[in-house]
């Protein structure tokens, strides 16, 4: 990778990229943990598609040239599912907005850039562990509930660190077939605004064609998209009229 490919002063733009069923499945398979006293440990599709993200970025950056040590990687949680056990959402019903968490790993680029795809699955694996329990999102309320009326956001938005920072925010149970505004199903879907947090942000969503394919936005900086598109491995592909079968 060419090292001139880094601009400090890029700016955020955004892309749509669809990744087909059978390259997130050979994804997962390359992330799954094969121990031979342990036997194999399953990784989701969602873990094993970040794990390449973080890995496909890491592998363009050079340290010598670009002055990068550390790289921030984090997965939004939803709470929600999580607090209706034993009927704790009932304080949510009235409530209307997101019931978040974005826990996070941070590694040395170099760290990354080497480890194989399962040892990168494995270290999101365990941070997402902490944030998927419902004592998790007590505690975040709690928390939250504390400092009020002073405003509060996600760590990985706040922190100044010597690296670049991407979230990935999964939209894979959206129901958005069942939406209808009068001129028929939707094939295209999207729930994003830019603002001037400092963290990239990546969102897959299943395909309209309900045959295992992902759309994903993407918002990050232009260095970090031209690196995933410069990749050989061809996971991401641009979403065209003809893909969305509009032509």
């Amino acid at each position: 990778m060419k090292s001139e490919i880094f601009n400090p002063t890029d700016q955020f733009i955004s892309r749509i990229y669809y990744v087909t069923g059978d390259k997130i499945e050979y994804l997962q398979s390359l992330a799954n943990c094969h121990d031979n006293q342990k036997g194999t440990s399953q990784r989701s599709k969602l873990e094993s598609f970040s794990a390449f993200l973080w890995k496909t970025i890491a592998c363009g950056i050079n340290k010598e040239t670009w002055g990068f040590n550390n790289f921030r990687f984090g997965i939004v949680v939803d709470g929600r599912t999580r607090l209706i056990i034993n009927n704790v959402d009932k304080s949510l019903k009235g409530y209307f907005g997101n019931v978040l968490s974005i826990p996070f790993g941070e590694k040395k680029v170099e760290e990354v850039k080497e480890k194989s795809l399962n040892w990168v699955a494995k270290v999101i694996h365990e941070f997402l562990d902490i944030a998927k329990t419902q004592e998790h999102f007590l505690g975040l309320i709690d928390w939250v509930e504390a400092p009020r009326p002073e405003p509060s956001m996600a760590k990985i938005y706040a922190m100044n660190g010597d690296g670049p920072a991407v979230v990935v925010s999964s939209r894979q149970h959206f129901p958005a077939k069942k939406l209808n505004f009068g001129w028929g199903e939707p094939v295209f879907w999207s729930y994003h605004f830019p603002w001037a947090g400092k963290a990239g942000y990546v969102m897959p969503m299943p395909s309209h064609k309900g045959n295992g394919d992902w759309i994903v936005y993407m918002h990050l900086l232009k260095w970090q998209i031209e690196l995933i598109e410069a990749s050989p491995y061809h996971v991401f592909k641009p979403v065209t009229a003809y893909y969305l079968n509009l032509i």
